[in-house]
């Protein structure tokens, strides 16, 4: 098993490209936007107490642990539909109470929208994600990829049974520079995905609207659907990663022309 050095290579970029992306939009963001960092410390709080606990749990239930459910589920159908509003459901409800608190210290439930709030929490929210389900992923296949190079692999994955290992080799014979640049996108896609998220989901909360909540979740599961449909081998890759990389260059334009630096200025008074 070998990985080829051009391979290694774009990976290591492609994972810096994600670890830094959430850090240098804060940076960038933070003065013009008057964040305030414990915004952001909710948003990474939020996405790992409720995605990477509470959903994990959740679904190592429902997929796994029950018998009963993890039948039903091998529906194609059913698994587009729970997949798809698991996460919506977990994260936007901690999103939502994540967003009634920060609007009640801030004393302001209604009135013109802060974007600060809604782009220091995403960014924090966006990040996390990047970083637990893209970064450290990848630092893995990183350094399962130069423990094959050096031989040593098969020894390192001495506890594993013999199908994970084959899964290992497998996967790491797959490995290229497309599928660098492909797993770049796709988080680049999800981080933007996350912003407007908290965006739409701050706005609902200062203007006092219940229904936000519902609204999200949908918003979330609509997004997670072409995820969904390709775990179920009822789309193909390509077509779902073309149509997020679309919806994402949307999400941008429309964040980049709604979310101007004036509107934090209240948050400075």
């Amino acid at each position: 098993m070998h990985v080829e050095p051009v391979t290694l290579v774009c990976l290591s970029l492609a994972t810096l490209f994600v670890a830094f992306l959430p850090i240098s939009l804060y940076r960038r963001l933070r003065r013009p936007f008057l964040f305030d960092w414990r915004d952001t410390i909710a948003g990474i709080a939020v996405f790992a107490l409720f995605a990477t606990v509470i959903e994990r749990a959740l679904n190592g239930f429902l997929l796994h642990d029950n018998a009963r459910s993890a039948d039903f589920l091998t529906n194609p159908i059913a698994f587009v539909i729970y997949g798809a509003l698991v996460a919506g459901v977990c994260e936007e409800v901690g999103r939502y109470i994540a967003m009634r608190m920060l609007a009640r210290r801030g004393g302001r439930l209604s009135g013109s929208p802060q974007d600060s709030t809604g782009l220091a929490y995403g960014i924090g929210h966006g990040g996390a994600e990047a970083w637990f389900v893209g970064v450290l992923v990848q630092l893995q296949w990183i350094f399962f990829a130069v423990l094959a190079n050096r031989g040593d692999l098969d020894g390192h994955l001495s506890n594993l049974t013999m199908d994970s290992v084959l899964r290992v080799h497998l996967i790491l014979a797959e490995l290229s520079p497309l599928h660098a640049g492909v797993f770049a996108l796709e988080r680049t896609a999800a981080f933007v995905f996350q912003i407007a998220l908290s965006v739409l989901m701050w706005r609902g909360v200062q203007a006092g609207r219940k229904s936000i909540l519902p609204i999200a979740i949908l918003v979330h599961a609509l997004i997670d659907v072409p995820a969904a449909m390709f775990q179920a081998g009822l789309l193909p890759l390509v077509a779902v990663d073309a149509l997020y990389v679309s919806l994402a260059i949307v999400a941008a334009i429309v964040l980049f022309k709604t979310c101007a630096p004036r509107r934090s200025e209240a948050r400075a008074a």
